[in-house]
């Protein structure tokens, strides 16, 4: 099973036009990320978590060739607003994408791309959208994808756990009893927004306290704004069994 970082950056990322700062102005590929989104790839399963602004640049990089289903995270742009350019993974598979995400999140949808939902006229996106409950966990032949509820701030969430691993973006905080879920994972990739206090995300130290509760054998830290920092300054002071992700960053679990 096979996991790809398609972006580890945040709106607030990089690069941020007009800005002068060191990151905006590296040429370090580890500074430039796309906004977070994760392929999932196994057997010839391939499952996306998150479909941003930079979805189709992000498909088009990674060079993905078929997707089979997506899973949303919430309904902020930053991690919906691609969904139009599905179509051309419509027209090589001929079936609908299956869309998977909170109830809420599912009527978000057939609000925001309306259009996709009247008649079904030729090269328009096809989307079969299915509520997601936690508890219930989504299976892909020997592929187990078990909702993780979480909260970004006051928004109640999810993120995913797939197998040993789990992925959790634009979290701030844990209730206990999904917490229970991540217990026994060997690998986590969780937001780190950047250093200072956030209402609606963790920062660094957060990230840094929620791995030592869980104690993975190692964890990436994503969704990540240009404040973080330099990572060539940033990696060498993290403990060592915690890294910057950095988009197109293959993770085998």
């Amino acid at each position: 099973m096979k996991i790809t970082l398609l972006g580890t950056g945040t709106s607030q990322g990089v690069p941020v036009i007009g800005c002068q700062c060191d990151v905006c102005l590296s040429t370090n590929p580890h500074d430039n990320r796309l906004r977070a989104a994760v392929l999932v790839s196994h057997g010839d399963w391939n499952i996306l978590v998150d479909t941003g602004p930079d979805f189709r640049q992000q498909m088009l990089r990674a060079k993905v060739r078929h997707l089979d289903a997506i899973f949303l995270t919430h309904e902020h742009n930053d991690h919906v607003i691609g969904l139009d350019d599905i179509r051309p993974f419509n027209h090589r598979s001929g079936k609908s994408m299956a869309i998977y995400a909170l109830p809420r999140v599912v009527t978000e949808v057939r609000k925001r791309f309306e259009y996709v939902f009247g008649d079904p006229l030729p090269g328009l996106p096809r989307v079969e959208l299915i509520p997601i409950e936690l508890g219930v966990n989504h299976f892909f032949d020997d592929l187990v994808i078990q909702p993780i509820g979480v909260m970004h701030g006051q928004l109640p969430i999810v993120g995913f756990r797939f197998g040993n691993l789990a992925y959790l973006t634009d979290v701030k905080t844990i209730v206990p009893e999904e917490m229970k879920k991540l217990e026994g994972i060997k690998y986590l990739i969780v937001n780190a927004l950047h250093h200072e206090p956030h209402r609606t995300h963790m920062n660094l130290t957060e990230a840094l306290q929620l791995e030592e509760i869980l104690r993975p054998q190692h964890t990436w830290l994503t969704h990540i704004s240009h404040h973080m920092g330099l990572a060539d300054r940033i990696g060498p002071k993290l403990p060592p069994q915690v890294s910057l992700a950095y988009d197109g960053q293959e993770i085998d679990f």
